[in-house]
């Protein structure tokens, strides 16, 4: 018999969690034929995610639950689940039920009956989303299609089913610095893609600030793309053009009209805009240089410090 694991991150979801633990037994009646493992991650929740994980455990010896030392954050709770995942197809779904559970039955027959390695999903729609984020959102991926050589798709959620081959590839890739939708474009395979329209949370409130999805989207760019530094590269190529120019048209005009002082103001203008294109360029190094240098420390991506899963 087939098993199937889903992997549930969890950070201060003790609301959501009894709703999606219903919504997901339901599911797995569906799929009567295959023997079902709920893996659950708590990444350092500070409310009462880990008792309500517990709880299920004691009645429901499906329900697995890794317990982080501190927050590590969802990249690495999601690479803690395919860690402790023991079942021949691997999950990964959000617990806010944004990730609609009715769709596994169909993303499994994909796998079984198709002979797909892995079925994703992705939103069509951003209904429920402030406009400025939808729109960032859209730019990102835009971006990353133009940018990048990894497949990722506009409206990509974590939300898909993989087989045991595409996690133990995915796990090879032991990086610090996690994005885990290029990651699953990285390593390939034959992928089907399921389009839904966007859902709201089921409860609480989501952890993903502006800012938050602003640095992520950073973390992507420089994980999968060096096209910034050759971006600032051409920057210094096009302004010393610029400055060769400006030498040059100088010196004509002294030869030809003199040299009267003037244009003091525009004059450091320029040089404030010289010098902050330099900053800009100097932070894209550093971005790199910063990933590199956490590259080599060679952290573990995730402590944990409890766990019912026997390994």
């Amino acid at each position: 018999m087939d098993k199937i694991s889903i992997i549930i991150p969890c950070y201060n979801e003790q609301e959501a969690i009894p709703i999606f633990y219903n919504a997901i037994v339901k599911t797995a009646e569906e799929l009567f034929e295959v023997q079902m493992e709920f893996l659950f991650v708590n990444d350092g929740s500070k409310d009462k995610s880990l008792q309500e994980m517990k709880s299920l455990a004691e009645k429901d010896e499906r329900v697995k639950y890794v317990n982080f030392s501190r927050n590590f954050g969802k990249e690495a709770a999601m690479y803690a689940g395919l860690s402790y995942a023991s079942g021949d197809y691997i999950a990964t779904m959000d617990v806010d039920l944004q990730d609609p559970p009715d769709l596994l039955p169909v993303m499994y027959r994909s796998i079984k009956e198709e002979g797909y390695d892995c079925v994703a999903t992705r939103r069509v729609t951003r209904k429920g989303e402030p406009p400025i984020r939808s729109f960032f959102a859209r730019m990102f991926y835009r971006m990353m299609h133009k940018l990048s050589k990894t497949e990722i798709v506009d409206g990509a959620r974590d939300y898909r089913l993989m087989t045991r081959q595409f996690v133990d590839e995915l796990l090879r890739l032991k990086e610090y610095n996690r994005f885990s939708k290029g990651l699953f474009g990285w390593v390939g395979f034959d992928t089907k893609w399921l389009e839904y329209e966007n859902v709201e949370r089921s409860a609480g409130e989501t952890k993903w600030s502006f800012w938050k999805l602003l640095i992520y989207s950073i973390e992507g760019l420089v994980g999968f793309t060096t096209a910034p530094l050759v971006m600032a590269a051409f920057l210094g190529l096009f302004f010393c053009l610029m400055a060769f120019a400006a030498i040059c048209f100088i010196v004509v005009r002294t030869m030809i009209y003199g040299d009267p002082v003037s244009g003091w103001p525009s004059m450091t203008c320029i040089i404030v805009f010289i010098g902050g294109i330099q900053l800009f360029c100097m932070g894209i190094l550093g971005e790199y240089l910063a990933k590199t240098y956490m590259e080599t420390k060679q952290r573990p991506i995730f402590i944990c410090k409890e766990t019912n899963v026997e390994r």
